[in-house]
């Protein structure tokens, strides 16, 4: 793969590095550091004139400074001639912040925080931009450049099928109404059923009821979101399927961010096991919390890389990505 280059952020490198394995790339020299002052500096160690520059950023972590470090990075890439700059993003920070809230007094003045995101990304000179699982599809629209959102579902659907033994007597289950379109595609190419949970929520990251619509008794339930951050949500789901009759659960995210008490509510559920792809690093999590087992997305990452770089279509791909 001629011409094109590769960087690293300092958010996920061990992501980084399985991605450029696969591709056969070296990854390309960059230092990054603070200042006294806590500034960003980052000095990119090779040319980049002409090339096609990936840098590799996910929004984890120190969720602010590495953004301002992937901005930094395109911006120097940008400025030094680079053909073309693409960021890959395989969590999108800030995305849950896609919209003005709904109800209360100050709803007017709330901000629309991922589509700043989007605006900071393209003025620092991002000419593409490649994620995975939006929180919302919306996001897409809030860029005037091209956005690539990947699905983790050809790797979820791959990792039922290996390890759970039973899956053709399961259910699969949204833990919101809002993830009801992923959960119909997973129960139709696995051809299963599906059920979904009304939540409602008091405020964030806390739920006041829920209602589960569909039938789980004697099968294993498979709850299936985008993202679990706290994870209230996915702990009080899977008390109430297992109350509804559910033999067994499990949980299977793209994004684990795993704040708070999230590690000890996990370890306290009644979960077969809690599954999570490697867009945030898990190695500390998984230590604390034998029940998180993760799936490797490098492979969906880099094949996305290498069509972009060969001028090929992204979309439609990844029903069919072999891991």
């Amino acid at each position: 793969m001629p011409n094109i280059v590769l960087f690293s952020g300092s958010s996920h490198h061990d992501l980084s590095q399985r991605v450029a394995d696969r591709l056969g790339l070296e990854l390309g020299k960059v230092v990054t550091k603070k200042f006294s002052n806590q500034e960003t500096s980052v000095e990119i160690g090779e040319s980049v004139r002409g090339e096609d520059v990936y840098i590799i950023q996910s929004g984890c972590g120190e969720i602010n400074d590495n953004l301002m470090e992937l901005l930094i990075m395109i911006n120097a890439c940008k400025i030094a001639s680079a053909s073309r700059v693409t960021a890959v993003i395989p969590c999108f920070p800030y995305a849950r912040q896609d919209k003005k809230d709904k109800v209360g007094k100050n709803c007017s003045r709330a901000p629309i925080s991922a589509k700043l995101v989007a605006n900071m990304l393209s003025v620092a000179g991002a000419d593409h931009i490649i994620t995975m699982d939006l929180h919302a599809s919306q996001i897409q629209g809030f860029f005037d450049i091209p956005v690539d959102n990947l699905y983790a579902e050809p790797a979820v659907l791959q990792w039922i099928k290996e390890n759970i033994p039973e899956w053709r007597n399961c259910i699969i289950v949204s833990p919101d109404a809002g993830g009801a379109k992923r959960v119909t595609s997973i129960a139709d190419r696995l051809n299963v059923e599906f059920a979904l949970i009304h939540k409602e929520r008091k405020k964030a990251n806390e739920v006041d009821r829920m209602v589960l619509v569909g039938d789980v008794k004697d099968r294993v339930a498979i709850l299936v979101d985008d993202m679990a951050d706290t994870c209230g949500t996915i702990c009080h789901a899977a008390d109430k399927l297992l109350s509804a009759g559910a033999t067994k659960v499990y949980a299977i995210l793209t994004h684990g961010i795993f704040s708070g008490p999230a590690l000890s509510r996990i370890n306290n559920a009644s979960f077969e096991a809690v599954v999570v792809t490697n867009t945030i690093p898990q190695e500390e999590k998984m230590k604390h919390c034998p029940k998180i087992q993760f799936i490797d997305i490098s492979m969906i990452l880099a094949e996305a890389i290498r069509r972009t770089h060969n001028g090929e279509s992204v979309s439609y791909l990844f029903s069919h990505v072999p891991l």
